[in-house]
């Protein structure tokens, strides 16, 4: 019996809070830099959010104040951050509440466009 590696807990996070992001990565990204897709996996969900020292819910509410703060040219990675979130348990106040929260560290522009990207995140999860 082997031990699970770092990928391995990273795909089942990754499948868990984002199904189907690592064939959505390595479509788009493969063909230029062979192994992307797998190493998102096993470096950003096996050694990074799967850590356990917080729990997920924390460590995504912090990751979308972290790229609202960053500003608008983070807003995919933000709306994917969005849902994950709300796959495990986030509430929408929660999620926004955190967004206007980094109005202070990232400015008015930074809030909106943020709350814009949750907004859609919101609706698309309407229509479904």
């Amino acid at each position: 019996m082997s031990a699970e590696t770092t990928y391995d807990i990273g795909k089942a996070l990754s499948e868990k809070v984002n199904p189907g992001m690592e064939d959505a990565l390595r479509a788009r990204y493969d063909a230029l830099v062979p192994g992307l897709a797998e190493t998102v996996v096993d470096v950003a969900y096996g050694k990074f959010y799967a850590r356990g020292t917080v729990d997920e819910k924390t460590r995504l509410l912090a990751t979308i104040a972290a790229l609202t703060a960053l500003g608008s040219q983070t807003r995919p990675q933000l709306k994917v951050n969005i849902g994950s979130a709300r796959a495990v348990g986030a509430t929408r106040e929660e999620i926004c509440e955190i967004i206007f929260q980094m109005t202070l560290y990232g400015g008015f522009p930074a809030m909106i466009n943020a709350m814009n990207a949750a907004i859609e995140v919101f609706e698309a999860e309407g229509a479904s």
